[in-house]
């Protein structure tokens, strides 16, 4: 009998063991389980501060560019009523044909400027009417020009690259 319960003790004892040891494994998993997520959420949250430093760095280098854009834009615009004296002044009597050729080539020193900066002279006269380019003052009957086409240019509109800096001044044919 002493050997029966032996037997049944060390059975006992083995069984014990092995749900000791499936408790082990099951925690060291479960363990394990809990490292994997909190890797997995860190690695997360990790991936999306990179995604929102890079869509940051694109955003500011993206203001930077159009702040720059519509600064010199401004500038422009600011320089472009000289322009249009220096444009009356030409066209003034002068007497003085070394003056008159100086101030010729002041302006075309000065046209050349703005063309490297991307500035251009928007083309109007003879052209198809556009409330994106033109700003229409007058509405005439001229049998020279067809219906919706400018006829006269008071002023000249101006782009930089793409984008119209002043609209060009204008009357449109009926």
């Amino acid at each position: 009998m002493s050997e029966e319960k032996n037997e049944k003790t060390s059975s006992e004892e083995s069984k014990n063991t092995g749900t000791e040891e499936v408790i082990k494994e099951t925690e060291e998993t479960s363990e394990a389980d809990n490292l994997n997520q909190k890797l997995n959420e860190l690695n997360d949250k990790y991936l999306r501060l990179l995604a929102e430093y890079d869509n940051y760095r694109k955003r500011t280098t993206k203001e930077k560019i159009e702040t720059y854009g519509n600064a010199t834009a401004k500038c422009i615009s600011d320089i472009l009523p000289v322009l249009d004296s220096f444009e009356l002044a030409l066209k003034a009597e002068c007497s003085d044909e070394a003056f008159k050729n100086g101030m010729q080539m002041i302006y075309n020193q000065f046209g050349e400027t703005l063309k490297k900066l991307g500035v251009t002279e928007m083309e109007a006269l003879g052209c198809e009417f556009d409330p994106n380019l033109h700003n229409a003052i007058k509405q005439t009957e001229d049998e020279n020009f067809g219906d919706n086409t400018v006829c006269e240019v008071f002023q000249k509109g101006y782009m930089l690259n793409d984008k119209v800096i002043r609209h060009a001044v204008v009357a449109v044919a009926n």
